[in-house]
């Protein structure tokens, strides 16, 4: 979408967008296959389930932010099934969780468009060093290593 739309138009529909479609599937997700999650995703998730029941809009944010931890989106949204989590804390929660990780890709993607607009020929070593692409690259980095960090301390 940064291609499509820029930087900041881009992050905004993309946002939106997602967790919207994250919302919807919690909520079909809870309505319909609640015992069914909680059969099978209960035992593996039981030391999750107590930390979100803390704090269940901080650390979900904290969860959405570094990524998920590796489980498939999917089943990311369906996670919150198993403590019951409010619907408004699960959609901000989601919301601001993903501005970040959207921010940089679609300023990457608009970092592509403004190469090709501006360039003949493409090259991808110019492509690599150019401030619109290795400055978000430079940005993705440091919110792996922020997540990195930030999953050792909660998770």
């Amino acid at each position: 979408s940064g291609i499509l739309f820029g930087q900041w138009l881009g992050t905004i529909i993309s946002v939106i967008s997602i967790s919207i479609g994250a919302l919807i599937l919690y909520i079909i997700g809870n309505f319909f296959f609640k015992d069914l999650v909680e059969k099978i995703l209960e035992k593996k998730f039981q030391k999750y389930i107590k930390l979100f029941q803390k704090n269940e809009f901080y650390y979900f944010f904290v969860y959405r932010f570094i990524g998920g931890l590796g489980v498939p989106f999917g089943l990311q949204n369906l996670l919150p099934v198993l403590f019951n989590m409010k619907k408004m804390n699960y959609f901000f929660s989601s919301f601001f969780g993903f501005i970040p990780g959207f921010f940089i890709f679609n300023t990457i993607g608009s970092g592509l468009n403004k190469y090709i607009e501006k360039s003949d020929n493409f090259n991808f070593t110019d492509f690599l060093f150019s401030p619109e692409i290795y400055f978000p690259i430079l940005m993705f980095t440091g919110l792996m290593i922020i997540s990195l960090f930030i999953k050792r301390k909660f998770f």
